[in-house]
């Protein structure tokens, strides 16, 4: 977990503890995500299922952190084909022109099956979830935290 996950989980929590769940959705646990919603700034766009945001956690206090779209896998851009690379680009290509130097909308933010990195629901002002719409246009695909299928075909290799 990163010092910046950690400290928003933390500052959160307390929010949350001391009465003020309106802020940031409920009362929460250690294992429970922020219901949200936590406006956010987009700064930049890591690949087709990873932001970085500038999000607004309390009356001026804005924390950075990378932001991990939930439930859904996205081709790496450091994959070992070039279909895979290809296609990644294009999920890249397909948040960045939706959400680049735009604002976003959090929810159900919470940590990663190995509590190291921010997961979340983004959706865009207008409500679209970049999940739901990259699953949609085959340029990502579900993901429970199992293990993740081959994006290349048997005989790439890049």
């Amino acid at each position: 977990m990163t010092r910046t996950a950690a400290w928003l989980f933390g500052v959160l929590s307390a929010a949350a503890a001391l009465g003020f769940g309106e802020l940031v959705g409920a009362p929460i646990g250690a294992e429970e995500p922020v219901a949200g919603p936590v406006a956010a700034a987009v700064l930049d766009v890591i690949d087709g299922d990873t932001i970085l945001v500038r999000a607004r956690i309390w009356l001026g206090q804005d924390v950075e952190t990378r932001v991990r779209l939930f439930g859904v896998d996205a081709p790496e851009l450091k994959a070992r084909c070039e279909e895979e690379r290809a296609l990644a680009r294009a999920a890249r290509d397909f948040v960045d022109a939706r959400v680049e130097s735009k604002s976003v909308i959090l929810r159900d933010v919470r940590y990663d099956k190995y509590g190291r990195r921010v997961l979340a629901r983004v959706l865009t002002p207008e409500g679209e979830d970049l999940a739901e719409s990259l699953i949609r246009r085959g340029l990502a695909r579900p993901y429970d935290g199992g293990s993740r299928p081959n994006w290349c075909s048997d005989n790439s290799s890049g």
